[in-house]
Formats: structure tokens, sequence, C-alpha cells
């Protein structure tokens, strides 16, 4: 892809094409965008999920690892977006070991014992290990799929529980995926000996980091220790806190609490968009 920007690449034009075609109507993104659901087999059985791409050509493949409220139409509508800009874009049903989407509802209370009871029980088979499996498994999969160019390195792009899942994933297959992207990411740095971030040393890929305001209160350290494991394996990241901005603020069907400021910050969600798009334009995906 050329660089200068007196010039644009096929590939970009395009994209910009698809993408003025998605913006010119409402409803346009599903008249462009082929949206299948798909089956991927994995060590641990078969994943669900959602394949979307344009109509026409190979494009670089990118998995979106969704947030905990799983594979729901809102995650589709942001694979869809993406695809327009020209990618082919695999969106796995987190839970299918044990669920089939979304998995949880939005409406789920976290304060709730009986609720939390159900997401840890969702979550429990997602260990490191599993996620890596599942993540080389994607990635053979969009391999297989015509509408990939598979000489272009993939992206990965996470939300939420997402965006270690983006770690484990550039980690298990350093050399296929050249880009990452976590936003509002939970469990980035822990005290475990499996934690995200110590992965960095297995990985070849750029990485953006969209930290939530309030995740930065509750762990100040983590942007450093992120910064340290990057420039310690010479590998580009930019990190950035967004103020103002609560956990979840991308994802535009986050709940709402009678009395308490809106999730969803529409202005700040295009802004980490853009940052996104930048990324894999800076790594050639």
């Amino acid at each position: 892809m050329a660089d200068e920007p007196s010039t644009i690449s096929r590939r970009e034009f395009t994209a910009l094409s698809i993408a003025a075609g998605v913006a010119a109507a409402t409803g346009a993104a599903a008249a462009q965008m082929i949206d299948s659901d798909v089956q991927v087999t994995t060590p641990a059985g078969i994943c669900d999920a959602a394949l979307v791409h344009p109509q026409h050509g190979s494009w670089p493949g990118v998995i979106l690892f969704t947030d905990v409220f799983g594979l729901r139409p809102t995650m589709r509508d942001m694979a869809k977006r993406l695809a327009a800009d020209g990618f082919t874009v695999l969106v796995p049903n987190p839970f299918y070991r044990t669920a089939k989407p979304p998995g949880l509802s939005v409406d789920i209370d976290f304060n709730n014992p009986a609720d939390r009871a159900k997401i840890d029980v969702l979550r429990a088979p997602l260990t490191s290990d599993a996620v890596m499996q599942d993540a080389t498994a994607y990635v053979k999969f969009l391999d297989s799929q015509a509408s990939v160019n598979r000489r272009a390195k993939m992206g990965v792009v996470g939300y939420c529980m997402g965006g270690p899942m983006t770690m484990q994933a550039a980690a298990s297959n350093p050399d296929r995926i050249g880009a990452g992207a976590s936003f509002h990411g939970g469990g980035l740095v822990t005290d475990k000996p499996d934690s995200p971030h110590l992965l960095v040393p297995k990985m070849k890929a750029q990485y953006y980091f969209g930290i939530a305001m309030n995740d930065d209160e509750r762990q100040p350290d983590a942007k450093v220790k992120l910064d340290e494991a990057f420039k310690a394996a010479k590998l580009a990241a930019k990190i950035e806190v967004y103020e103002g901005c609560l956990h979840g603020w991308c994802v535009r069907d986050m709940p709402k609490t009678p009395g308490k400021p809106p999730i969803y910050n529409e202005a700040q969600a295009e802004r980490a968009w853009g940052e996104l798009l930048s990324l894999y334009k800076r790594a050639h995906v």
C-alpha cells in the first residue's frame, strides 16, 4: 500500500467506494455486505460465528472478539462497518462451548449474585490456552476463505473481555496477526502467570489500547506495564486513557441505568473507531 498522501491503492479506492455506499442510505450496509452464519472447527468443538465481507474481492482478515454480551446484532453491525472499509471480518461466539449466541442479555445485573454466577459459568472454559487454540482455528478458517487475502497480515480487535483475547490471538499467531486493538479491555494486566501482558514477547503485532477512565482509576499501573512490555519487545503500541469515558463506551447497546450517565459515548466511540482504522493502515493490514 502506498504511503504518500497523494496516492491511493486499489484496495483503498474500493473500500472508500463501499463505505460511501454504506453511508449513502439507511440499510445500505446490509445491501453491500455479505453477512453469513458460519461454523469454525476448533480443538474444543464447533464454534458458531458471523462472517462479514464485501460482495466481491479478497480482503485482509480481521477477528472481532466481542464483549461479555457475546455475538449479537450490535457486534454484527460493527463487523459490517469494518468490512465496508475493506476487510473480511469473523465474529466468533466466545461462549460456543456452553451457549448459543448471544449467551448473555445486556439486561443482566452485575450486582446480582445469580447473574454473576451465569457469567462465571460461561467464562470458566475461556482459559488463556483455550483462547489461543481457538484463535489459531479462527486464523486457519479465515485463510480458507476466498474473501480473504492471505498475502496480507490479519488484524484483531476486541472489546471488554475481548481485549485480552486479541493479545492471546496475536501471541499464538505471530506470523499472521500484524495489528491488534483493545478497547476498554478487562484483565490485560494481572498478577497471574498467564497475564496477557506477559505474552507480548511472543507477538509481532503493532497495538492500540483505548482505556476507559474508570478502568484506569481502578488499575492505574496497567497502562505503564503494557507500555513497558511493548517497549521491551520493541513493538509499537499506542496507549491512551479516554477521559470521561466509562467501561463499555464504544458499544452502542450498553445498558442504561436510571440516574446514571450513559455508558455509550458516540463521539469518543467514533474517535476510537478512527484509531482502529489508523492502526490497520500503519500496520499494512
